[in-house]
């Protein structure tokens, strides 16, 4: 007889369960006042209070992930082992999309489990030296939030472990090593991490069973939707409907019991730095912090100084207002669900912004994730509809007015100060603003070669200089632009055929563009000085 399992999926615990579609915002009892409520009642600054204010929510909720009754719906089982045998020596979460200890379904699942078998936790994060077109500057952003992960862990007693290199070359030996009995994964929608996810379960021991939490999207994609969804407003029903049942509060992560025999080293995040093989020419922004306490800190900004104004200004790119949060929700270093709780807590005062705002936060983004996950060509004019597909090939030999280069494109030389502030905008701030988003792809759409071409320049300038590239955002707002997805036919046109158009005249219509043209005037010399130097693809 071998050894015996267990479950992996926790038994309901002994105490009264608040569960997580339950009402979980009642008032903490003033007997049990805390020091975080003390500090942030005297606490004049507004971001400091917010902080404050969430951990009392999650205080209120439940003492930990133990007395909370956890929505199962929101895991998946991948391994064909269902349990863990009884001499399970720790739980493994490996965080990859979720880069945080707060408001993290992925970890508090791997908590309940790690409690339940009385066992210490690991946490690890998979850091390979390349990983699509991200340059220097998004990987600088994601360390700086792992290093935040670390000290968040070790003050509850969970072991943190930055492991160099892909997944399945490092995971399956780190789980025997550390007698791990039990391994939660994030959940991404592109191929590449779901690669990964894939062959991990195909090398980890056959009794070790891997289980996948979408702490990513409010509504777990596999459940939102079963299938592709052709619209906004097809899947914008379904994940309403469900909204009651998993927007909710989230209970604390907790200081763990269970601790390991084994003394592990502090991560050497220079030595991680220096294993990186990207593209280093792109600088790090300066205008945003990563972590998430300066997550939280952009939010409160958000909702003290620019709701009021979001939904009237939120498409004139010469207005910040802006919530500035897409970095954040891209590294998994705040939770999206827990910036729509605080941001709903304004619903009253500024009813029409608070619905505009939910709506790109919740279901435009889980919009991105249902197309990646249901449509592996996300990346290729293969994924458009075959409306968009004929459209462009009926108009591919159409005469361009103008043709550039990646190269040209990438360093903003070309003759439109519109698109070229647009670039400009991209290279210096990491960001650009979503409705210029869309000018600047068709732009790109009407002046290259190809449609093909146009996509592939559109995702790795996105990729390479966004900090919420490499993103399923990012990958739709692209096809979107180019190839019509989540569109309707347009009347028809030169290049564009029945793609939706935009041009510059429509531009200077709808927005002040001088100002936004002056904001990031393109250098004298016509020359990016941080691509000037950089080795592109033709």
């Amino acid at each position: 007889m071998g050894p015996k399992k267990r479950q992996l999926s926790p038994t309901p615990p002994k105490k009264k369960d608040k569960t997580d579609s339950e009402d979980s915002s009642e008032e903490a009892s003033t007997t049990s006042a805390t020091l975080d409520e003390v500090k942030s009642e005297q606490s004049s600054d507004p971001s400091e209070r917010l902080f404050q204010e969430i951990n009392k929510a999650r205080a209120a909720v439940g003492e930990s992930i133990e007395d909370f009754k956890f929505n199962k719906k929101r895991v998946r089982m991948l391994s064909d082992c269902k349990v863990a045998s009884e001499d399970c020596g720790a739980i493994l979460y490996w965080m990859s999309r979720d880069g945080r200890v707060e408001d993290n379904w992925a970890l508090l699942y791997a908590q309940r489990l790690a409690l339940k078998f009385k066992v210490p936790l690991h946490v690890c994060y998979c850091l390979v030296p390349v990983f699509l077109d991200a340059s220097i500057r998004g990987f600088h952003f994601l360390l700086g939030g792992l290093e935040e992960v670390e000290k968040d862990l070790l003050s509850r007693n969970i072991h943190f472990h930055l492991l160099l290199g892909a997944p399945p070359e490092v995971l399956p030996k780190f789980v025997s090593d550390n007698n791990i009995g039990g391994v939660v994964c994030d959940f991404a929608p592109l191929k590449v991490p779901m690669r990964w996810v894939n062959e991990v379960c195909k090398k980890l021991p056959e009794d070790v069973p891997l289980c996948q939490v979408d702490a990513h999207n409010i509504v777990p994609c596999w459940v939102a939707s079963e299938k592709l969804e052709y619209a906004a407003r097809t899947i914008r029903p379904k994940i309403t409907n469900k909204l009651p049942e998993f927007l909710t509060h989230f209970p604390p992560v907790v200081l763990h019991p269970y601790s390991s025999d084994v003394k592990y080293e502090r991560v050497d995040w220079v030595r991680a730095e220096k294993s990186l093989k990207c593209d280093r020419s792109v600088p790090d922004v300066n205008w945003i912090k990563p972590g998430y306490r300066a997550g939280i800190k952009m939010l409160s900004d958000f909702v003290e100084k620019k709701i009021r104004w979001y939904n009237d200004k939120r498409n004139d790119p010469s207005q910040d207002v802006q919530s500035n949060l897409s970095p954040y929700f891209h590294f998994g270093q705040i939770a999206p669900q827990r910036a729509v709780l605080v941001v709903q807590k304004y619903k009253k005062q500024y009813k029409e912004s608070v619905e505009a705002w939910v709506e790109e936060a919740v279901i435009r983004r889980e919009l991105a994730d249902n197309f990646c996950f249901y449509n592996p060509n996300y990346d290729s004019l293969k994924g458009a509809p075959e409306w968009a597909q004929k459209t462009l090939n009926d108009h591919r030999k159409d005469k361009r007015p103008y043709v550039y280069t990646k190269k040209e494109f990438e360093d903003g030389k070309t003759h439109d100060p519109l698109w070229n502030a647009c670039q400009m905008q991209l290279v210096r701030d990491a960001k650009l603003h979503g409705y210029m988003r869309m000018y600047w792809a068709k732009k790109i759409l009407e002046w290259s070669k190809s449609p093909e071409e146009a996509l592939e320049i559109a995702i790795y300038l996105n990729d390479n200089f966004e900090l919420d590239g490499r993103d399923p955002n990012g990958f739709v707002g692209c096809l979107w632009s180019v190839g019509g997805i989540h569109d309707q036919g347009w009347g028809e046109r030169a290049i564009f055929g029945k793609i939706r158009y935009m041009n510059y005249e429509g531009c200077k219509r709808k927005f002040d563009i001088n100002t936004f043209m002056a904001k990031y005037k393109t250098i004298s010399s016509k020359i990016n000085p941080w691509t000037a130097s950089k080795k592109t693809k033709k």
